[in-house]
């Protein structure tokens, strides 16, 4: 029982977190860059079950874990549309990156 609550503590609550400020920061800086259809819908949230893919946050992890032993998935994706941003290649570039950047401070921060 003790090793489930230390693997959960671990590893799930900070995958959780990662996933879901991961996509926040793209749905975020796509409404700093003048698209709402992220805010709109609800997906600038820290709510994890916003997020939810149900193939790849629930069925593709458990069966890459189940056979390989490694974790792989995903999480939904954040709607951008495009035609809404201001500048829509400048800006498209920096909502991209708005994900992968949040995962680089967290990763910093957490080590």
């Amino acid at each position: 029982m003790d090793n489930i609550i230390y693997v959960l503590a671990v590893n799930a609550i900070p995958l959780l977190l990662a996933i879901t400020l991961h996509e926040a920061a793209h749905g975020y800086a796509a409404r700093m860059f003048g698209d709402r259809t992220a805010e709109m819908l609800g997906r600038i949230s820290l709510n994890p079950i916003r997020h939810i893919d149900p193939m790849g946050t629930l069925l593709v992890p458990a069966l890459t874990l189940a056979i390989g032993g490694f974790f792989f998935g995903w999480a939904k994706p954040v709607p951008v549309n495009f035609n809404n941003l201001r500048n829509p290649k400048t800006d498209m570039i920096w909502v991209s990156a708005a994900g992968p950047l949040a995962n680089f401070v967290m990763a910093i921060d957490w080590a």
